[in-house]
């Protein structure tokens, strides 16, 4: 199995890097938008293809993640927010690393803290307790975040099967998860442990997906019936609340109720 992830990943690798030349190629499609100190250019490398790619997504969406996500929310108050709670904890161990390698010292050190306490006395991170002691919870960070606080460009955007949209920049981010810098991918999936399993690490992005698709159910109904193109739209959605996350904007993305795209593309 892990061999096989392995080869996907270099798969993977192989195509950004060659998503990101053609970018540079007459190939390219760019979409500009004004802005007041100028204008932005933003990279939509092989759209046509993108949009298949989204409409397969949007299809796998209707026929799973939305009826899913609609039966989660049938789940008891305390069950849902437990999960979240519990999710949003194990996120710690990617946030902590990119706090650190983007100097934000004092977050690392308040989400190790969270982390500690929720996972010990949070039960699993089950009841955020370290909130009653004063320790509020943080945005999340991320190695594509990371990347980009270092001065990386966004490279191409494009759009994954059934992981949806993300940037040369998010996806190589991603990748470093796989390699090391996710606790939670080494010790369910790199390392064998008698504690956890690899189905485990799994069985977690999964419910994050849904728990994050039913946190929006109105969100989503409501730009599908406003957008003339939807998949515009959720194009400039992800590259703004990327953009947001990397200033460390306390702006909210518009139409979005907590504005974690990432929760289905790098954690």
């Amino acid at each position: 199995m892990n061999k096989i992830f392995s080869i996907l990943i270099i798969i993977l690798f192989s195509q950004f890097q060659l998503l990101n030349a053609i970018a540079a190629s007459d190939g390219e499609v760019e979409i500009s938008s004004k802005k007041s100190n100028g204008q932005k250019v933003v990279k939509d490398c092989f759209e046509t293809v993108n949009r298949g790619i989204f409409a397969f997504n949007q299809g796998l969406d209707k026929i799973f993640f939305k009826p899913v996500a609609k039966g989660y929310r049938y789940l008891p108050k305390p069950i849902r927010s437990g999960t979240s709670n519990a999710l949003n904890n194990l996120s710690n161990v990617v946030t902590i690393p990119n706090n650190i390698l983007q100097g934000q010292f004092k977050d690392a050190g308040i989400n190790a803290l969270r982390f500690s306490i929720n996972s010990t006395l949070g039960i699993a991170g089950i009841f955020d307790v370290a909130s009653y002691y004063g320790l509020n919870k943080l945005d999340k960070e991320d190695y594509g975040q990371t990347l980009g606080t270092w001065g990386v460009q966004e490279g191409c955007y494009f759009v994954l099967p059934v992981l949806g949209p993300t940037t040369v920049r998010d996806s190589l981010g991603s990748m470093v998860n796989f390699s090391g810098g996710d606790a939670w991918y080494n010790v369910t999936i790199s390392n064998d442990t008698r504690y956890f399993e690899n189905s485990d690490y799994y069985y977690s992005r999964l419910t994050a997906g849904v728990d994050f698709r039913a946190k929006n159910l109105e969100a989503f109904d409501a730009m599908e019936k406003s957008s003339v193109d939807l998949y515009a739209t959720v194009r400039s959605l992800y590259l703004q609340d990327r953009k947001k996350k990397i200033n460390n904007s306390s702006d909210k993305t518009e139409a979005m109720e907590d504005g974690d795209w990432d929760t289905l593309e790098n954690q």
